[in-house]
Order: C-alpha cells, then sequence, then structure tokens
C-alpha cells in the first residue's frame, strides 16, 4: 500500500502535541487521523519568557499561515494567550499595554504580538529533519509538513501538553 500523501478533507480538525512523546496526532471530529513524529523545545519545560527555549503548554490556535517559510511552511499558533498575559504581567515581564494587546487578539481570534519579553512566533514548522530539539517551535519534517499544511485552517485548536 502506498504512503498516504495528503491527509483527508478534515471537517472539524484539532491537532494535540505530546512534547514528552514527540508526537503531534491531527483529529478530526474528536478521532485520531494520523500521528507525526516531532521535534520540540531543547528545555521541556513550560514556556515563560522569550529565549528559554521551550515550547508553550496550553490551548492555542493556528492564527497564522505561512506557505513561504523558511522551514518549509509554517503554522503559527496564538501564543501567549491569556493566561501567559496573565502571569506576564503579574511578574512584571510585561506592560499593562503588552497585556491588553494579547487579550484583544484572543478574544478576536487573531496573532497576539510576538514581540514581547513572553516570546512569541512559535510555530508547527517543517525543516525538522535530524534536529535533537528546537528553540520552541514544533517541528515535523518536511515531508510531514507538506502534508499536514493545506489540511489545517486557520483557527484550528491546538493543545500542547508536557
Amino acid at each position: 500500500m502506498p504512503k498516504q500523501t495528503t491527509l483527508p478533507p478534515l471537517n472539524k480538525p484539532r491537532i494535540l502535541v505530546e512534547k514528552s512523546g514527540r508526537r503531534l496526532t491531527v483529529f478530526d471530529d474528536g478521532r485520531a487521523v494520523k500521528t507525526y513524529r516531532c521535534t520540540v523545545g531543547t528545555n521541556p519545560a513550560d514556556k515563560t519568557r522569550e529565549g528559554d527555549r521551550c515550547t508553550p503548554e496550553g490551548q492555542f490556535y493556528v492564527c497564522v499561515k505561512n506557505p513561504q517559510s523558511r522551514y518549509t511552511r509554517s503554522l503559527g499558533l496564538s501564543y501567549p494567550d491569556v493566561e501567559d498575559a496573565a502571569r506576564g504581567l503579574r511578574d512584571g515581564l510585561i506592560s499593562r499595554e503588552h497585556h491588553d494587546l494579547i487579550i484583544a487578539a484572543i478574544v478576536k481570534g487573531t496573532r497576539p504580538p510576538w514581540k514581547t519579553p513572553l516570546g512569541g512566533k512559535i510555530m508547527i514548522h517543517g525543516a525538522g529533519n535530524g534536529r535533537d530539539g528546537t528553540a520552541g517551535c514544533v517541528a515535523l519534517n518536511d515531508r510531514d509538513m507538506l502534508q499536514l499544511y493545506p489540511a489545517i485552517p486557520l483557527h484550528t485548536r491546538v493543545t500542547i501538553v508536557p
């Protein structure tokens, strides 16, 4: 049987990333459709700030699709989210203005500010071949990313767990 080169049409897609298992699973209407091996941040903790080399944990959505990514293709995630903004404000990492901009973007379902001390620009992208870890993104091998990218629309829910 030949390898599947595309995902079937998805009605209600959702993505689950399991950091410790280095797995990205695509679900459709609650049913697992495909699982890919992935690479995540070199630091296994939850992301708290720019440069910590951690992949964030929590509930996100695809807020950007980049077909011209230098990493084959990329799906941008809505990090930082509401909880990250609250933590960042409480811990003095971000200003009230940054907090409010993050909250407004999440409420509207758009891309939150990515240039804050919390970090940002977390992607699911290709160019994962042979990598031991990333700076915080989720990397797939190029063939898998080319398969995943067209099947995942904007606003697809992405859950990242330890």
